[in-house]
């Protein structure tokens, strides 16, 4: 979860009647005197005590431990901005310590194991919970959420830009080789799934009139140019799995032979990709398609300017009936207290 400024990480106690939310940034966590003063079950007096004996002692200074961070909150209906001071995880143990009480023990543990591996991997593995059987569905989704992060399209070139150079011997890492070589064997993917490649299924999905564009999937609150010239934000949820779960068996694939330094040209890795999908029942594509990739742009681009005209068009709409309907409202109040003025003796 972030709140804007950082992710925000939940600890909760042993005894489960406190949660902390942690700021992540920087490599560290962060909290202010309150927050810490809750975690450790003592007073705001008691760790600005603790906070000044750390740093008479030299322990730690307070640059490197203390910043100013700025707070927004909402109190009842306005928004209020303050500066509050956060200390950062070295100071955080240091007063646990001094605190001297199962709360402080519990998070040193605690951020000893678990927040450690956070900060260092960003996530969290709970093996006992993936273990247990009857949590099956809790281990379907995280693999559903794998497979989607490593078919990501930078994901899998990055991915396989890593496997190829690796285990290929004339592997050529030139912007434009890479790039025609990377798509290809994308495309290769998408067409086993779809029956389109890449930009065969864009051009054949991105539609001006429709909500968002004709997309399933995008970045942010509202479909951007930049997400849709990207294929698989034109999948249904049924072959977004299936693509998933192709390209971890492809890169499974790729992976053991690179691992077992099988040496495999580049023009060798096309035909292996192919190989795997035969062996895998899918339709294989035979040649480039015939959309380019300079094709697809244009044409997105002309669709694109056509649904954000039309959807900037719409939101000017709706404003103007929510000005037109808070103006019916305050007329209304008006010749309501008008009225209740009148009735006054």
């Amino acid at each position: 979860m972030s709140d804007g400024q950082g992710e925000l990480i939940l600890y909760r106690t042993k005894d489960g009647r406190t949660d902390v939310h942690l700021r992540a940034a920087g490599g560290t966590v962060w909290l202010t005197q309150a927050e810490m003063a809750a975690l450790f079950e003592t007073t705001p007096q008691n760790i600005t005590q603790h906070i000044r004996a750390v740093y008479e002692e030299g322990e730690l200074t307070e640059a490197a431990t203390c910043k100013e961070d700025l707070q927004v909150r909402q109190e009842g209906g306005r928004e209020v901005r303050r500066t509050v001071k956060v200390y950062r995880l070295d100071l955080i143990l240091a007063v646990g310590f001094r605190v001297r009480s199962p709360r402080g023990a519990q998070f040193r543990r605690w951020a000893g194991g678990t927040l450690a591996e956070y900060l260092v991997k960003g996530f969290v593995l709970n093996d006992a919970r993936l273990k247990d059987a009857e949590r099956a569905d809790y281990f379907d989704e995280l693999l559903r959420r794998i497979r989607d992060i490593r078919s990501s399209e930078k994901r899998f070139y990055q991915k396989l830009r890593d496997l190829f150079k690796a285990s290929s011997s004339d592997y050529d890492g030139t912007a434009q080789t890479a790039k025609t070589f990377f798509a290809t064997i994308q495309n290769k993917l998408v067409y086993a799934v779809t029956g389109r490649t890449a930009t065969e299924l864009i051009v054949a999905r991105a539609d001006a009139a429709a909500n968002h564009m004709g997309l399933t999937n995008w970045v942010g609150d509202r479909p951007r140019k930049a997400d849709a010239v990207v294929s698989k934000n034109y999948l249904d949820a049924q072959e977004l799995d299936q693509l998933n779960r192709l390209v971890t068996m492809f890169l499974d694939f790729a992976e053991d032979r690179a691992a077992r330094r099988i040496e495999t040209r580049m023009a060798d890795w096309i035909a292996q990709t192919d190989r795997f999908l035969t062996f895998n029942e899918r339709n294989v594509l035979a040649g480039p398609g015939r959309i380019s990739h300079e094709q697809m742009e244009a044409i997105v681009g002309e669709r694109y300017a056509a649904f954000d005209a039309r959807r900037r068009a719409d939101e000017a709409l709706a404003a103007d009936q929510d000005a037109d309907d808070d103006l019916k409202q305050l007329q209304a109040e008006a010749k309501r207290l008008a009225g209740k003025h009148t009735d006054t003796p």
